[in-house]
C-alpha cells in the first residue's frame, strides 16, 4: 500500500523532508540562492527530478522564487533548515542512544543538539584521558568542567596551567568518590592558594549526569548510560564555535544552579 501523504500538521512537513534530494536542495539553498539548473547540476539530478522536487518545496512554503527566477529559502524554510542538524545528529548516533540517555539535560539544550553534528566520537578510557590532558595543556585563557568523577592524574597538568594565568572553574557532584592521595596532591600544588586568589573557583551539584570539559578551543561532552550513570568509555569531542557555545551555556546553566563547594560532602578517598 502506498504511503499516504499527511494533509496537514507537522506530519506533512516531515513528509516533505523525507526525500534526500529535497533535503540536499534545502541545504544548498541555505548556502546561496540558486537557479534550478544549477541545483540539478550540483546535485547530479535530472531537470525533471529537480523540477518535481522543487515544486513540492515551493508548494510547502519552504522555498520561493526571486525576481530573476532564482530559488530562495523563505524565512520559514531557513528556520526549518536550522533545526535539521539536531535530527541528523540523533539519527547518525542512534546506536549510541540505544544504551545511553540525555540524563537530566534540559529541553532547551536538547533542542540545540545540532551543535554536536561535527563532533568526533572518542572511545576508550585511555584515549579519553589523553584528550583531557591535551585539552588542559593547550588552554590559554580558561578551563571549565562539570564532573561526576575526580581525575586525580590530571591535577598537576591543570595546576601548571593555572600557575600561568589560566582560570579554572569546575562543578563536582557531591556524590563523587575522591581517589586516594587527592588531598596530599592538592596540598602539594598549592590548590588552596589558587582558590584564595580566585584563579580556581568551584561549586557543587547533588548529582551530575552529563559531564563536560572545555576551554576556548575545544570541548568534550559525556552522556550517561540508561541508568543515569556517567560513562567514561565514550565521549563527543568538538572544536566548532556552535559546540563550544553549547558547552559554555550548559556550564553557566549548571553553575547558576549549583551550591557552594563543600569538601565534606565528597565521599572519602578510596
Amino acid at each position: 500500500m502506498a504511503t499516504e501523504q499527511p494533509a496537514e500538521g507537522v506530519g506533512s512537513l516531515f513528509f516533505e523532508l523525507a526525500g534526500d534530494l529535497r533535503l540536499s536542495m534545502l541545504s544548498k539553498l541555505s548556502e546561496k540562492d540558486c537557479r534550478l539548473s544549477q541545483l540539478a547540476s550540483e546535485l547530479d539530478a535530472t531537470m525533471q527530478e529537480a523540477h518535481r522536487n522543487m515544486t513540492r518545496l515551493i508548494e510547502s512554503g519552504l522555498v520561493s522564487k526571486g525576481r530573476e527566477g532564482e530559488l530562495i529559502l523563505t524565512s520559514y524554510g531557513r528556520t526549518i533548515v536550522m533545526l535539521i542538524p539536531s535530527y541528523e545528529f540523533l539519527y547518525r548516533n542512534r546506536d549510541f542512544f540505544t544504551d545511553h540517555s540525555l540524563g537530566d539535560l534540559p529541553a532547551k539544550f536538547v533542542q540545540r543538539l545540532g551543535a554536536f553534528q561535527g563532533c568526533e566520537i572518542v572511545h576508550g578510557v585511555m584515549a579519553i584521558l589523553q584528550r583531557w590532558k591535551t585539552l588542559y595543556g593547550s588552554s590559554d585563557t580558561f578551563i571549565k568542567e562539570i564532573m561526576a568523577q575526580v581525575p586525580l592524574d590530571l591535577i598537576e597538568t591543570i595546576s601548571t596551567r593555572v600557575e600561568k594565568g589560566v582560570k579554572f572553574s569546575y562543578i563536582f557532584a557531591s556524590n563523587s568518590v575522591v581517589p586516594k592521595g587527592r588531598t596530599q596532591l592538592l596540598q602539594k600544588v598549592g590548590w588552596r592558594n589558587f582558590i584564595n586568589k580566585g584563579t580556581v573557583e568551584r561549586r557543587m551539584l547533588p548529582d551530575v549526569k552529563v559531564m563536560a570539559i572545555f576551554n576556548e578551543k575545544q570541548g568534550c561532552v559525556m552522556f550517561p548510560n540508561q541508568k543515569g550513570e556517567p560513562d567514561l568509555n565514550v565521549m563527543f569531542y568538538g572544536e566548532s564555535a556552535d559546540f563550544l557555545e553549547w558547552c559554555n551555556d550548559f556550564f553557566n546553566y549548571q553553575w547558576n544552579k549549583a551550591d557552594a563547594f563543600d569538601e565534606g560532602k565528597l565521599k572519602r578517598e578510596v
